[in-house]
């Protein structure tokens, strides 16, 4: 059963009165607060909570308000906001300003509980990894600091809402689960070898890790169908480029991700998807998650193959350089050791089962 306090803030006390019952009936401890200002004053008395759950709309002192006054006194607590106000723009600003998510009014008890789970977790991973971090700072050495390097990356491209989207995904195509974060991963740690700045990795790894969001978009009797898709069903399937293109590009800080979301099926020598794109047409970030992903795939049981070994996926990566893969990408790839990938494999499925250990106990503990 879950023991984690949340304090639950909210300028309607029937609504507190509910989502409190939801959560204590899930096992959660909570306390409520009537506004911003009472909960302000609940934190600086001294009692710790692991969430807060705040309404965005309340008088006096409202839910961006008194996100703001917390996020520096209490930085790991995440929020999540609640509000009624259907205007992803509010909700992106609160987002902004540091939230972990929200929800909108009326939600349903699942709802509630699957974000709650999320951003409890996350907030495991993150405290864990920091723990991890400041162990490792003792122990550096050449092997382990690209390893080290990519994590702390990885770490910081996970944007909360990019998170989000990305479990979604995973509930819709449970048979790649931890694929997007494998993927990601590789892709940094390739693009850190080839000495691209900071920034640029950032880009590059947002779009690394929502390459396939196009795939919500889907219908589940094509994306999960066992059997091999038809010529029309085939069609379907590839629109998921620029589906994904579409749903990003409109979000400023996703814009670049988004054009390597829509390249990431291209091909250097032009007979890839959507737009034949060639060579340099295709966005760098595209031309190093072509590699990355094609490493995760081989290296990855399949319900058709199983695994097979990084040496494998190094020869026919060398062997479809310059037709499939930027050659530079390449070469790069092929200079570095397979421990970096073993590593960072066992690294990211190890917080993918210690986030599915986490769910499987959780709903033991509500049966």
């Amino acid at each position: 059963m879950p023991t984690d306090r949340i304090l639950v803030v909210d300028d309607e006390e029937p609504i507190r009165e509910i989502v409190s019952s939801m959560l204590s009936n899930a096992g959660y401890k909570t306390q409520q607060a009537g506004s911003g200002l009472q909960a302000l004053a609940v934190l600086e008395s001294g009692e710790e909570f692991e969430l807060m759950l705040s309404d965005l709309m309340m008088a006096e002192l409202d839910g961006i308000g008194l996100l703001e006054k917390t996020k520096e006194r209490y930085p790991d607590m995440p929020v999540v906001m609640v509000t009624a106000v259907h205007d992803i723009s509010v909700a992106l600003a609160a987002i902004r300003n540091g939230a972990y998510d929200y929800l909108l009014k009326p939600f349903e008890r699942e709802q509630l509980l699957a974000m709650v789970r999320r951003a409890l977790e996350n907030r495991r991973l993150k405290l864990e990894n920091r723990a991890y971090q400041t162990n490792l700072e003792s122990l550096v050495s050449a092997r382990t600091e690209q390893l080290r390097q990519a994590m702390a990356d990885l770490e910081r491209s996970y944007d909360i809402t990019l998170e989000a989207l990305g479990d979604a995904l995973d509930l819709k195509d449970a048979e790649t689960e931890g694929h997007s974060k494998r993927v990601t991963a590789f892709t940094i740690a390739i693009a850190r070898a080839m000495g691209l700045e900071t920034e640029k990795i950032r880009v590059i790894a947002r779009g690394a890790f929502l390459h396939d969001i196009g795939k919500m978009a889907i219908p589940d009797a094509i994306l999960r169908k066992p059997g091999p898709l038809t010529p029309e069903e085939v069609a379907i399937m590839r629109e998921h480029c620029y589906r994904g293109y579409h749903m990003l590009r409109k979000i400023p800080f996703l814009y670049e991700a988004a054009e390597i979301v829509y390249a990431h099926q291209e091909f250097y020598d032009g007979t890839g998807y959507p737009r034949g794109l060639k060579g340099e047409q295709i966005p760098l970030g595209s031309r190093i998650f072509a590699v990355a992903d094609t490493l995760d795939a081989i290296t990855s049981d399949r319900p058709y193959r199983a695994a097979q070994s990084i040496q494998a996926a190094r020869e026919e990566i060398a062997q479809w350089s310059a037709r499939q893969f930027d050659p530079k990408v390449v070469d790069t790839f092929l200079q570095m050791p397979d421990t970096i990938w073993r590593d960072l494999r066992r690294e990211i499925d190890q917080q993918v089962y210690r986030f599915a250990y986490a769910q499987k106990n959780t709903k033991v503990g509500n049966a």
